[in-house]
């Protein structure tokens, strides 16, 4: 039966899932250079418009129409045939077109956190193939899986808002995008400074405060697990903007603007998968550590050698991995009597079932996305070539110029 306080609580919590993706744009776009500011805002952008074209002919369908085998759904709701005013299948206090809404803005989000990976570097025209056949053929499926009705979702693995559809799956779909398409010209010898912190700690504030929806909204309902979900959103972000702060603060002896809001994106990040099934302490225990693994795994690329241009793996990949561990660890009934108990109450089997939901995630994303970019790079090619790369994407590829001096 529809609630209408429910509604209206979704339709906000939607609305700031929408914002998180501009929040992105900006977040990116003040961590590049001057040239590839345009270039990388629109890359998030974009995302907007493509994925809604794809989620109302088919994709909604596919990640959540009815389970063919555990593994993907059908093609009822293809052109959101069915998907009305009414409850539906997954919440039945809302509209199915407002679930169907909520989710699309966590299937834009996600392949644009992917660009991260390869900024600076990808044609724009490939960029727009890549996000379609991606979205397809990765992040449907794995969504079907997890929330649609699949199998893991049926050996009952435990993903409060997307620390494996979301995270896990575009951080290691990013490491194969920073290796696949490799590193910038220049990378290791000349630096790479960003150009506008301000703008990033703008979006890095816009993130937290549409994370809110991002992770309260994915009770469904205005209930007390939402409560529960935005309280652990807040500590669990503060505790790791600290920890991230304190770490750096330590191994380099200053800390950083820089760092506060990435420790901050990095605790919003883990406590995702965990948000509505663990307490307020364990949250944050859950930030804590989060902000002090992001920045290890932020160091360690630099030694092991890979230009994932701006810490995609190191934030979302080794976060989400966190956070779905975080989750097999620090779920309790307790806090919410749908969920589970995890292995700190009792519960090994919870433990086991997440760490098969990380490796399952990483691996199918990883196959996936370097069989993707790899017919791309050689049918169309996916890089700019040397003379763009040293003009910058906002001229080659949008005839635009972010600043005029």
């Amino acid at each position: 039966m529809l609630n209408t306080g429910d509604t209206a609580f979704m339709l906000v919590a939607t609305a700031l899932v929408m914002l998180m993706t501009p929040g992105l744009a900006l977040f990116y776009g003040g961590l590049v250079r001057t040239k590839n500011v345009l270039g990388t805002i629109m890359q998030s952008f974009i995302c907007l418009g493509l994925v809604s074209i794809i989620w109302v002919v088919y994709g909604y369908s596919l990640a959540f129409g009815p389970d063919v085998g555990g593994v993907i759904g059908n093609l009822k709701y293809a052109f959101l045939r069915g998907v009305g005013l009414t409850p539906g299948p997954y919440a039945s206090t809302i509209p199915h077109l407002l679930f169907c809404a909520f989710q699309l803005m966590f299937a834009i989000i996600t392949p644009a956190l992917i660009t991260g990976a390869f900024a600076e570097r990808m044609k724009f025209s490939a960029f727009l193939v890549f996000t379609a056949l991606w979205t397809t053929f990765v992040y449907l499926p794995l969504c079907h899986w997890v929330w649609g009705g699949g199998w893991l979702q049926k050996l009952g693995a435990l993903d409060f808002a997307g620390g494996t559809v979301i995270h896990i799956n575009s951080g290691a779909a990013a490491l194969c995008a920073a290796l696949i398409v490799g590193e910038r010209k220049g990378w290791g010898r000349e630096a790479f400074h960003p150009h506008n912190l301000p703008m990033t700690v703008l979006g890095g504030g816009l993130l937290w405060f549409g994370w809110f929806g991002f992770n309260a909204g994915s009770a469904l309902s205005a209930g007390n697990i939402a409560c529960l979900a935005f309280f652990n959103t807040q500590v669990a972000t503060g505790a790791a903007a600290l920890s991230w702060v304190f770490a750096e603060w330590l191994y380099q002896g200053k800390p950083t603007t820089l760092g506060v809001v990435s420790g901050a994106l990095a605790g919003l990040v883990a406590i995702t998968p965990a948000a509505g099934f663990v307490g307020p302490v364990s949250s944050v225990a859950i930030g804590i550590i989060a902000g002090i693994l992001c920045y290890g795994a932020v160091i360690l690329k630099a030694r092991i050698g890979y230009d994932d241009s701006l810490d995609v793996v190191g934030v979302h990949g080794v976060g989400g991995t966190w956070g779905a561990i975080a989750t097999g660890l620090f779920a309790s009934v307790a806090a919410n009597p749908d969920g589970a108990n995890g292995l700190f109450f009792g519960n090994v089997h919870q433990f086991l079932i997440q760490l098969l939901g990380i490796i399952v995630a990483i691996v199918f994303s990883m196959v996936v996305t370097s069989l993707i970019l790899k017919l791309l790079d050689s049918t169309m090619g996916l890089r700019l070539t040397r003379e763009e790369e040293i003009q910058g994407l906002d001229v080659t590829q949008h005839s635009e110029m972010g600043y005029s001096f």
